[in-house]
């Protein structure tokens, strides 16, 4: 633990913003490993009775399943049976609206998450630029016979460089696969809304149909 404090200590005061880095990166990593599991996004549940449905009366079913389990896939498809009298290109407007809100809260952090992979190898060369002037003052004041005092900025500007470069691309990493994943989701959320809409149009007689037929 003093070996790896001693070395936290030799990066210098860039070690502050990196450190700072690293804690928002790993807080962003573990809120996206819960918030992001299939099951939380996807619900089993609401996928299920989608797939079920084969007559109006199981619409009901389908809004007590998505009350009952909350989620991304649940709260787009109880906004598209709370719509569902509206004209198509209406209730099609506002499934799109809440769809965007939906993908906000699934891509929240990420932004943040860009950001320290971004800045993180630039506050490394920051820190090592800082180092490399301290070599250059520590040479014009004592020559270049003092090992011991030009190790110091040495170590400064490579211990900077190496944590930036080991936070920065993990969090790169990490956000590439986090937004893909981010988009498989949407475009699976999307799907089962088309085939929940499918299922209902389905349901409606077309104009001038007999009034006894069925109608949602």
């Amino acid at each position: 633990m003093e070996t790896v404090w001693h070395f936290l200590q030799q990066g210098g005061i860039t070690m502050i913003p990196l450190g700072l880095c690293s804690v928002v990166a790993l807080a962003i990593v573990i809120e996206k490993a819960f918030s992001l599991q299939r099951r939380k996004v996807l619900t089993p549940e609401v996928m299920s009775v989608i797939s079920s449905i084969t007559s109006p009366k199981d619409i009901e079913l389908v809004t007590a399943v998505c009350q009952k389990h909350n989620g991304p896939l649940s709260n787009i498809v109880r906004t598209a049976l709370e719509h569902r009298a509206l004209p198509r290109e209406e209730m099609k407007e506002i499934i799109v609206d809440k769809g965007r809100q939906e993908v906000r809260i699934l891509e929240r952090g990420l932004v943040a998450l860009e950001t320290v992979a971004a800045i993180s190898p630039l506050l490394g060369l920051f820190g090592t630029v800082l180092g490399i002037l301290k070599i250059f003052r520590i040479i014009s004041q004592m020559g270049v016979g003092q090992a011991s005092a030009l190790a110091g900025g040495i170590a400064e500007a490579l211990i900077t460089t190496i944590v930036g470069l080991a936070i920065g691309i993990p969090a790169l990493v990490v956000y590439n696969y986090f937004t893909k994943r981010a988009e498989n989701f949407v475009l699976d959320i999307e799907e089962q809304t088309a085939d929940l809409l499918l299922k209902i149009r389905s349901f409606t007689p077309p104009a001038g149909a007999h009034p006894g037929r069925a109608n949602v």
